[in-house]
């Protein structure tokens, strides 16, 4: 999931809700907030992932598939982010930035 991928539509969304949870993070743990947000957007993924079925046995047949696709997305963006942190710590964090 590289930059040049992605269009300034993708980055702007991203922002709004690293914004919305370092504004949460105010009144609960970052670990607190983490967990909502992995919650809310396995909820969400769920979601789509019924919303795009044509009916409940694709949903069904395709499972496996679905949990593999979002699951490695996941692992991608983490990595990325990750690795990002380790090459730049210094800088992210004089900025406060997450």
């Amino acid at each position: 999931m590289k930059d040049n991928k992605l269009d300034k539509h993708f980055w702007n969304r991203a922002d709004q809700f690293i914004n919305l949870a370092n504004e949460q993070s105010k009144k609960a743990t970052p670990g607190e907030v983490s967990s909502s947000l992995l919650y809310a957007a396995a909820r969400y993924n769920a979601f789509i992932a019924a919303a795009t079925a044509r009916n409940i046995d694709e949903l069904k047949k395709n499972k496996e598939e679905t949990i593999r696709y979002f699951s490695n997305q996941y692992y991608e963006m983490f990595v990325e982010n990750i690795e990002d942190w380790i090459e730049n710590f210094e800088k992210h964090i004089d900025n406060n930035g997450s």
